[in-house]
Parts: C-alpha cells; sequence; structure tokens
C-alpha cells in the first residue's frame, strides 16, 4: 500500500510523494503522526545540503502519534498507544550504546535516523526501530502539540546545560535563544543557575526566556556581546557557555567570555563551513581549561518519560514555543517554510493531523 509524504527531492528541492508504507520489524512499531513540527536541521538539510544529498527523503524528525502495528516481539506498547517519538532512536545493542554513547549507535550521529539516512515523520505512517527502547508513552491530559516539543527541542536544549556541565550558582550565558535556546535556558535554570544570561534580539523571544529563568537578556544589536557580558562581570566572564545559535565563528565568542575553568555546551548544528576558530590567546594558549563539547542529544524511552514528568508536574511549560498552529497535513509546507524564513514572531510551529 501506498502513503504521502513531504521528502527532500535533492538540495533545495522539497515536495510530496508517494511510498510504499514501511514494514514492521518484530521489535518495531509503526506510528501514524497526531503533532508534527518542522525544525532548522530540516532547513540545513534540505538548502545547506548540510549532510550531502538526498533523493526523495521524507523529512520530518519531531512527532507524537499513535501507534498502528506493532512487531511481535514488542512487549510494552500495544496497537493504540499514543505516544512520544524521539527525535534520537539509537540501536540500544550498538557497542556505542553499551559504551554510553547511544546517540552514535552505528557511527558517529548514527542514531540520528529520520531524515538523515531514513525516511522521517512527515509521512501519514512511519517506522520505528527498538518500539520498546525508543518510545514513551504520551500521559493523559498532555497536549500532543505541546508534548511534540520533547521529541528533539527539550531534549537537545536541557543536553546543552548537561554538556556544559551548569551547577548550582554558576554564572551561564545560552547563545541563541530560538527554541532549542529557550529550552537550554529553562534547563539552565532548572540545574541552579544563578546569573543567567541570554543572547537574542526577538521580542517573543527574549520574553519567553525571561519566562524560563533568563535573568538578563543580552542583544547583540547593541554591541558586542562578548564586550556586554565582560561589562555586566566585571571583566571576570562567566562560567558555564551554551551554544544554541550563531555559527562557527560564535566559538570565539563562548571561548572569550568564558572564565578559566568552565565548560562549553554546544547544542548548535553547524551546517555549513569547514573549519571552527579557536582563538589561541583567549583559549589560554591551549592551556586555559577552557573546555569545549558538542553532543547530539541522546534519545530513548527513559529520557522522553523523564522529560515528560517535567511537563506533568508543572516543572516545564513547552507551549510557550508555538507560536504558530496549523490543522491539517496540507500545511506541512508552509510550516517548513516559516523555519527557512524565520519571522520574527516565530518560535516554533507545529501540524496537527
Amino acid at each position: 500500500m501506498k502513503m504521502k509524504g513531504y521528502a527532500m527531492l535533492g538540495i533545495g528541492k522539497t515536495g510530496w510523494i508517494e511510498k510504499e508504507i514501511p514494514a514492521c520489524g518484530p521489535l518495531d512499531a509503526i506510528v501514524k503522526p497526531i503533532a508534527v513540527s518542522p525544525c532548522t536541521s530540516d532547513v540545513h538539510t534540505v538548502w545547506e545540503g548540510a549532510i550531502g544529498d538526498r533523493k526523495d527523503m521524507i523529512l520530518g524528525h519531531e512527532a507524537v502519534g499513535e501507534i498502528v502495528e506493532v512487531g511481535a516481539l514488542v512487549k510494552d506498547l500495544k496497537v493504540g498507544d499514543k505516544v512520544i517519538v524521539p527525535a534520537i532512536t539509537p540501536d540500544w545493542g550498538s557497542l556505542e550504546a553499551q559504551g554510553g554513547y547511544s546517540m552514535h549507535s552505528g557511527g558517529m550521529l548514527a542514531g540520528w535516523k529520520f531524515s538523515n539516512f531514513k525516511d522521517g515523520v512527515f509521512a501519514e505512517y512511519f517506522h520505528v526501530n527498538e518500539a520498546d527502547a525508543n518510545l514513551a508513552r504520551l500521559p493523559e491530559g498532555i497536549d500532543p502539540a505541546s508534548a511534540v516539543m520533547l521529541s528533539d527541542m527539550v531534549p537537545t536544549g536541557f543536553h546543552g546545560a548537561e554538556l556544559a556541565g551548569v551547577e548550582y550558582g554558576d554564572s551561564v550565558c545560552v547563545i541563541g535563544i530560538g527554541p532549542v535556546g529557550l529550552m537550554s535556558v529553562a534547563a539552565a535554570s532548572l540545574k541552579g543557575a544563578g546569573r543567567l544570561f541570554a543572547v537574542g534580539s526577538r521580542p517573543n523571544c527574549v520574553e519567553a526566556a525571561k519566562a524560563y529563568g533568563a535573568t538578563d537578556i543580552i542583544n547583540y544589536k547593541n554591541g558586542d556581546i562578548v564586550a556586554q557580558i565582560m561589562d555586566l562581570t566585571g571583566g571576570k566572564g562567566v562560567d558555564k557557555v551554551i551554544v544554541a545559535g550563531g555559527d562557527n565563528d560564535t566559538f570565539i565568542q563562548a571561548i572569550t567570555m568564558l572564565k578559566p575553568g568552565g565548560r562549553i555546551g554546544n547544542v548548535n548544528y553547524l551546517g555549513s563551513g569547514d573549519y571552527v576558530r579557536v582563538p589561541r590567546i583567549e583559549w589560554g594558549c591551549g592551556m586555559g581549561h577552557k573546555t569545549i563539547a558538542g553532543g547530539l542529544m541522546p534519545g530513548g524511552r527513559l529520557r522522553m518519560e523523564k522529560l515528560v514528568s517535567l511537563m506533568q508536574y508543572g516543572r516545564l511549560d513547552t507551549s510557550r514555543l508555538l507560536t504558530h498552529r496549523f490543522k491539517g497535513f496540507e500545511h506541512m509546507e508552509e510550516a517548513l517554510m516559516l523555519m527557512k524564513d524565520k519571522p520574527k514572531d516565530l518560535i516554533k510551529p507545529v501540524v496537527v493531523l
């Protein structure tokens, strides 16, 4: 049987295609989407060719859905269950997963399957490997549109705070307050940051950053962000930096504003360019104990269950991210183009099916 999907046709080209409904393996599930959201990663993939050319690959890696088929060896899930689908769906028996890096199971970044080397979730049906390990039930009373932020925005933003090693009382700067950066602000606040700087300029993002715990807003339109940080900290800089936006040269700013012994957590997808520049002197001539950690978010059921509990018990409100809501699959292209064009009032679009 055939299904429709919204796909990357080639670099710079997208459109609707038809494909066979995917087959379900013994450990796997077939899911029908309930709510999906496009991501800046989709934009990097299609219009920058960040991971190379892809032909007729269905896009999307953020979804909440309903299970329509499970494999014979699936134990914990059944047809009809509503589930949160993480963007990263590792192979949990791999050596990489056993070594603690499930997101790289099968090779670097290979835990990221959807819309990388496997058809994504912008389809009438999609396949999820190792369903018991990769899917989490959607609790009663949680809005699917808000819960779809748990697929990628929340775990990626939270991983930025984890990579940076945010601790109680730390001074923290989050560079970039799009949806991922906003979730980094929320995570840093939950992990006990003291003074929390958020770098951005769009009014709705600024207001959301304050609501998520930012104590200071740094507007790059008002001058160099490093100079502003140094002025506000008496020349000392910050303990931790989370990079959730910018470009390859953003690391120059991050390293410069970081105290010796500090950590940078990068969760920004660098979609173009060949090199990241590290300023020699500001990095302490290689001896400043300024650590740079960059990582793909972890996936899996356990992480999804922990993150959704923050929503259940009032610790995290992801609805602040949803600025544009659409009803119906036919709006998929419109939602994706919003992520590409990034109008000033956008934080995140969602399509409810």
